[in-house]
């Protein structure tokens, strides 16, 4: 028997009036396991966070030689891999692609919307066992980032976190790029010319492959650097004419870093009882080693952790999330 996927319209007071007029009425797809509908049984909820340039949809895309997410999901439980639970998939597309799942004056408050009005929804709609030991919170890449976010800001809501290839160890992941943004910027003539232009080739064709390095640079920024008056409301951090980092915003940038505050809010992570870290080896962005850097912090807090790697490489990699359930879900409480 598999489970049943349901679609629901949800309002969110926390993005209303958002910065990017990005809409408040999101579609939130819920998974109900097998057997949901004929009982007064409660369950444990497990959360996906997608990644950068995703949306709540892309959890059920289907490959033509693979199983999606939500799949995975269903075949573990359908077979007694795992124990039954509900999985809920928030959309947190943008404007820019994401919003990392933080609370940003340049994209939206998409920290609320996850804490609160999307917790606070399920909860109310359906059997849930509404307590943080029965939520787990998952994601990869930039999923994977909003999972620590989570761990941060809300241990008293999720109390199990999963992150594949989060974002972490920025000068490694994200400094790399600085440059090449710099010089897609600087030939458009600026911010907004080089967002409009995206835009517009977005709608008329698509994206050119050098045109990720650049929106995600900005979508980062107005994640980590906000600033209201500025092109889009951020700041960059570095300087448009010569490419030279600014270190006053870049060190905006690094408060933002799990290798930086996951030991700087120890006493919020030592209430989460479990946590998954993997990476795989050729992670394009770098991010293998900043996850080594999270599983030493992790293992000095005393929170049961599980750190894995992989040969593979950043994306493509929706099979991991079978670890990952397969160590966080049994370990999820049930009454």
């Amino acid at each position: 028997m598999k489970g049943v996927l349901e679609t629901r319209d949800l309002q969110s007071p926390a993005l209303e009036s958002n910065p990017l007029a990005d809409v408040a009425r999101r579609q939130l797809r819920v998974y109900l396991p097998p057997g949901y509908g004929e009982g007064t049984q409660r369950y444990p909820v497990v959360y996906f966070l997608h990644a950068f340039s995703n949306s709540g949809a892309t959890w059920t895309n289907v490959s033509a030689f693979g199983l999606s997410a939500l799949d995975r999901l269903d075949a573990m439980i359908e077979s007694g891999a795992i124990p039954p639970v509900i999985g809920v998939f928030p959309d947190g597309w943008t404007s820019l692609g994401g919003s990392q799942w933080i609370n940003s004056d340049a994209i939206g408050r998409y920290r609320d919307y996850v804490a609160k009005d999307v917790v606070g929804f399920v909860d109310r709609t359906y059997r849930t066992v509404a307590k943080a030991a029965s939520r787990a919170v998952v994601g990869h890449s930039s999923g994977g980032y909003g999972a620590l976010v989570m761990g941060r800001y809300h241990p008293e809501l999720f109390s199990h976190l999963g992150s594949h290839a989060g974002d972490c160890y920025f000068e490694y992941c994200y400094l790399p790029d600085l440059p090449k943004a710099a010089g897609a910027l600087l030939k458009a003539g600026g911010v907004e010319a080089w967002y409009q232009d995206f835009k517009r080739r977005s709608r008329e064709t698509k994206p050119r492959g050098d045109d990720f390095t650049v929106i995600n640079v900005l979508a980062m920024a107005a994640a980590y650097s906000p600033k209201k008056g500025e092109p889009l409301n951020i700041e960059l951090p570095f300087d448009q004419q010569t490419a030279r980092l600014k270190l006053d915003v870049w060190n905006r940038w690094l408060v933002h870093d799990p290798v930086r505050f996951v030991p700087k809010f120890l006493d919020a992570f030592r209430k989460v009882k479990s946590v998954f870290l993997d990476c795989g080896t050729r992670d394009e962005f770098n991010l293998r080693w900043g996850t080594r850097m999270l599983a030493e912090e992790f293992k000095a807090s005393g929170v049961e952790l599980c750190h894995e790697e992989f040969d593979d490489s950043h994306s493509g990699v929706t099979y991991r999330f079978e670890r990952s359930l397969g160590f966080l879900v049994p370990r999820m409480a049930r009454e």
